[in-house]
């Protein structure tokens, strides 16, 4: 198993920056994609932005030239440096850690953490 936890979620205004981090413990043998999603209220959860482990990132195109991921394999973190944030950008940000070994797909979740954005 993979635990995940999540942090730097917080309160902001319209302009301002957010740095969230997560970092992965327990039984790792490799993390091929750690992303970021979000889910805002009433809304389906979507891919924020995604590095895989040679470092390709991948964004959505909402936060293009705004957000920045970046990833740690030694230490097996990911971090999410939010800049330029948008009141719509507010939502649970919830970090993923995926694998595929011998056949088999792992997904792991973090609990979530709040990133709110006023106007």
């Amino acid at each position: 198993q993979v635990q995940l936890v999540e942090s730097g979620g917080g309160l902001v205004q319209a302009g301002g920056s957010l740095r969230l981090s997560c970092a992965a413990s327990g039984s790792i043998f490799r993390i091929d994609v750690m992303a970021w999603y979000r889910q805002a209220p009433g809304k389906q959860r979507e891919l924020v932005a995604d590095i895989n482990s040679g470092g390709r990132t991948n964004y959505a195109d909402s936060v293009k030239g705004r957000f920045t991921i970046s990833r740690d394999n030694a230490k097996n973190t990911v971090s999410l440096q939010m800049n330029s944030l948008k009141p719509e950008d507010t939502a649970v940000y919830y970090c993923n850690a995926h694998t595929t070994l011998l056949g088999r797909v792992y997904d792991y979740w973090g609990q979530g953490t709040q990133v709110t954005v006023s106007s």
